[in-house]
């Protein structure tokens, strides 16, 4: 079986959300369905239509969640230090050509979150940096050419 890294945080997050979706969620479709049955002709009920793809989109998700959770390994994030990016590292790169400076964790491919700064192990940013230390420069292939970063900090919380 295939074990996916991931933190801790990032698998309390998937245990929540399935815990929601089964507690929660899956009562409450079910709940809208038989409301939705009760106004008759079904053909033309939006309502029917929109809680059956509402329960199709949390039946598939549950699904997943339950394929994914017992495959996570859990990294333990809180032990690790040093100024070397691995698994876990809160990273700061500047980019060479335009100086802007950014701040990215690397995480498990199933609790990245670009919006939030973490990014999966997995992506082309990610893997240029694992190994590297601060003052270390990367470059990362883009669609719009190649971009350099310069790794100016290294972090594990």
């Amino acid at each position: 079986m295939q074990k996916f890294p991931m933190t801790a945080e990032g698998l309390d997050r998937l245990t929540e959300e399935l815990r929601q979706l089964k507690v929660e969620e899956r009562p409450a479709v079910i709940r809208a369905i038989a409301e939705a049955r009760a106004h008759g002709d079904l053909s033309e009920n939006a309502e029917y239509h929109a809680a059956r793809e509402r329960q199709s989109f949390i039946e598939g998700r549950i699904a997943e969640l339950e394929s994914i959770i017992p495959s996570v390994e859990v990294i333990d994030t809180s032990k690790l230090s040093g100024n070397q990016v691995r698994f876990g590292a809160h990273v700061t790169v500047v980019d060479e050509e335009t100086e802007d400076e950014k701040t990215y964790r690397i995480v498990g491919a199933y609790e990245a979150d670009m919006k939030n700064g973490s990014i999966s192990i997995s992506s082309p940013l990610a893997k240029a940096l694992i190994g590297k230390a601060v003052g270390d420069s990367v470059e990362v292939p883009a669609p719009g050419g190649a971009k350099v970063y310069e790794i100016a900090g290294v972090r594990f919380a």
